[in-house]
């Protein structure tokens, strides 16, 4: 079915002005796979269940366990809740454009995507490094831990970020909604991103251009340094530890948050930092989908198979649904053995 003909494109002529402001756009997306358009569907929506439940797995598992109430996990907890808000803000529409096939989306209902869709990256550029500098002072100031990441201090830093991104994202979006679309109204993209929007607009876009430059610089620059500066003092203290079960153990801390890292600044990397020219451009649409798709889907996985501790609250959560019988007991003589040896 082509777009052309189920959509129609909706202009809005203003009060004493010649132009015609465009109050609609057509979001290509994966529109050229037409023969594969239920196998990629079905892909999404299999991807977008197991990211959802796995997200909600891992947020449960930190609030019902007490042993993961420490701020390693509490960070995990609020990465989870991040990304099943993230993909949520990208994979219903995409799901329902392949299903349909009309891939219609109002201006605002555009800038309101993009502002959730950037509002979530800046925090969770900014969760990462915390998690990262949480490692580095478990690893590399054991003795001061307790003192410099405490319960108090994991709130502030959680509330910073959030708050920070939500109000930096919000002057942007700001601007944008001041803006004027003229035409062409199609985005070769399966989401409303800056580049491809700011790109159709008929307005100056100079000064937006520059408060986003400014704001992602100081959003997403100094967590990637931080995280950076983190695992380079963590590698280097590692490497100083004379025995090599002692490497293993100090790396295994910090392992699965290094290779999340990894994937999400690397995508990140590819598609924001090298140049807008034609023989990248689908190139980023497919890496786009790594780190807006594929990484909140990989990071519950990640953590759990790659984590102990995670591991041992899954299997309890287990044997309490399918043996609450053998879980009754097995509590009840943990308890007991703990009040002998006191």
């Amino acid at each position: 079915m082509e777009e052309g003909g189920t959509c129609r494109q909706l202009l809005e002529k203003r009060e004493g002005e010649n132009e015609t402001y465009i109050t609609e756009f057509i979001l290509l997306g994966f529109g050229n796979l037409h023969e594969m358009q239920i196998l990629v569907f079905l892909l999404f929506l299999v991807i977008y269940i197991v990211t959802v439940a796995g997200n909600i797995l891992i947020v449960v598992l930190v609030v019902a366990d007490q042993h993961l109430h420490t701020p390693m996990y509490f960070f995990l907890g609020n990465l989870s809740c991040l990304e099943i808000c993230y993909t949520s803000t990208v994979l219903p529409r995409l799901l329902a454009g392949l299903l349909t096939g009309v891939r219609i989306i109002s201006v605002s209902g555009c800038i309101t995507q993009f502002y959730f869709f950037g509002f979530l990256v800046a925090v969770e550029c900014s969760l990462l490094s915390m998690m990262s500098y949480d490692r580095y002072l478990a690893i590399c100031k054991p003795l001061h831990y307790t003192t410099l990441m405490n319960s108090r201090i994991c709130l502030q830093l959680a509330a910073v970020s959030w708050m920070s991104s939500f109000l930096a994202t919000a002057v942007v979006i700001y601007l944008m909604s001041q803006l004027h679309f003229c035409g062409p109204n199609e985005i070769d993209h399966f989401l409303c991103d800056f580049t491809p929007v700011i790109k159709l607009s008929c307005s100056d876009t100079s000064l937006i251009k520059l408060v986003t430059f400014i704001f992602s610089s100081i959003d997403t620059l100094p967590p990637f340094l931080l995280t950076l500066a983190s695992y380079v003092s963590i590698i280097s203290t590692i490497l100083r530890i004379p025995s090599t079960s002692g490497r293993r153990k100090a790396f295994s801390t910090c392992s699965s948050h290094l290779l999340v890292v990894t994937i999400y600044y690397g995508t990140l990397i590819i598609v924001y930092v090298l140049p807008d020219i034609d023989t990248l451009r689908d190139l980023n649409k497919v890496f786009s989908v790594f780190y807006t798709v594929l990484t909140p889907m990989a990071n519950p996985l990640i953590y759990s198979l790659r984590n102990k501790e995670v591991k041992e609250a899954l299997g309890k959560v287990f044997i309490k649904c399918m043996h609450p019988k053998k879980w009754v007991v097995a509590h009840e003589s943990l308890c007991s053995n703990k009040f002998v040896s006191l």
